[in-house]
Formats: C-alpha cells, structure tokens, sequence
C-alpha cells in the first residue's frame, strides 16, 4: 500500500502541473485573441499603423489569423512598406496551420505571379488546400484550372466537380460555368 500512496502523490503533482500548463496556455491564447481584436479595431478605424503593430504581436505567437492578415497588409502596404517578401512570408504561416483564406490568396500569388514567380502547379496546389475546407473562391478557381489545364492536367470531369461544389454555395461565376458544361457535354 505505501507504492500506491507514493504513485497517487505522484499522480496528483503531474495533475497540478498540468492544470496550471493549461492555465498559462489559456492566459497566452487569450492574450493573442485580445491582440488580434485590437488588430481588428485598429483597422476598422483606418489605423493601419497601429493595427499591423497588433496583428503583428499575435501573428508571433503562432495565431494564423494575425499572420493572415500581417500578410495582407504586407502585400497592400498598409501600415507597413509594401513587400511581397513579408508577405508571403506571413501568408505561409497562416496557410501551413490549415488557414484557407492564407491558402487561396497564395495561391492567387502564384496563379498571377504576383510577388513570387507564376507557378500554376503550386497554385493549384494551394487552391486544393483550401477547397478541400470548403473555401469557395478557391472550388470556383480549381475548377478553371482544371477546365483549362493549367497547373494540373486538364479535366473536364474534375472541373465539373468543383465547379458544382462552389455552385452549391451559391458562387454565381461557377453555376454559369456548369451550365455551359451541360450545354456542351463536357465533363457531366
């Protein structure tokens, strides 16, 4: 009985120090979230300077969101120089932890060489990314990749799919897009 009394004593010290791990977690993620709000405050109000400082601090500590949107302001130049660099830096950030706007805006990059060279292969790679998470714009844009053959063989069948799957939504441009698919027999 004294080894059961030592392990429950054991037991107990590792439950302790992971309650307050999750503690100061919670206290950080809470943190990063009041940032990124005053992020967004700051921008509603036009303060560019000062909302990229915000997002700058959450997008440190790992929120995609913040690094999302560091990435945006990089790319536009608001509150900070413009540089392409930066922000596809930031962008790949947020894009790498599953963030779908990051993903679709890369991949917008790359299909238009904007910033970095024109690479339909990766940007079809990253509109993949986020169309599988049900991202529209990126269905919509996957499907004309795959319609037109660029950055992935062409396919008429897999362009129809996406297209239908960003028709559900509502996603005007891809509803006509199916249509004359029907009309022309191609891939339905």
């Amino acid at each position: 009985q004294g080894g059961d009394g030592f392990m429950k004593k054991k037991f107990l010290r590792l439950c302790v120090v992971l309650l307050l791990l999750l503690l100061i977690t919670n206290v950080a993620t809470a943190d990063t979230v009041d940032d990124y709000k005053k992020g967004v405050d700051a921008l509603n109000k036009g303060d560019y300077v000062e909302a990229t400082q915000w997002f700058h601090k959450a997008a440190e500590k790992g929120m995609a969101e913040a690094q999302s949107q560091l990435g945006f302001m990089y790319l536009k130049g608001e509150g900070v120089p413009q540089d392409y660099l930066e922000g596809e830096r930031w962008l790949r950030k947020a894009a790498e932890q599953e963030y779908a706007l990051a993903q679709y805006v890369l991949g917008m990059m790359y299909c238009y060489g904007e910033g970095v060279a024109q690479d339909f292969e990766e940007a079809a790679r990253w509109f993949f990314k986020a169309a599988k998470q049900g991202l529209v714009e990126a269905q919509y844009n996957l499907g004309v990749m795959y319609c037109d053959g660029e950055g992935v063989p062409q396919d008429f069948k897999e362009a129809a799919r996406w297209f239908f799957k960003a028709a559900k939504q509502g996603y005007s441009e891809a509803q006509y897009n199916l249509g004359v698919m029907y009309c022309d027999g191609q891939g339905v």
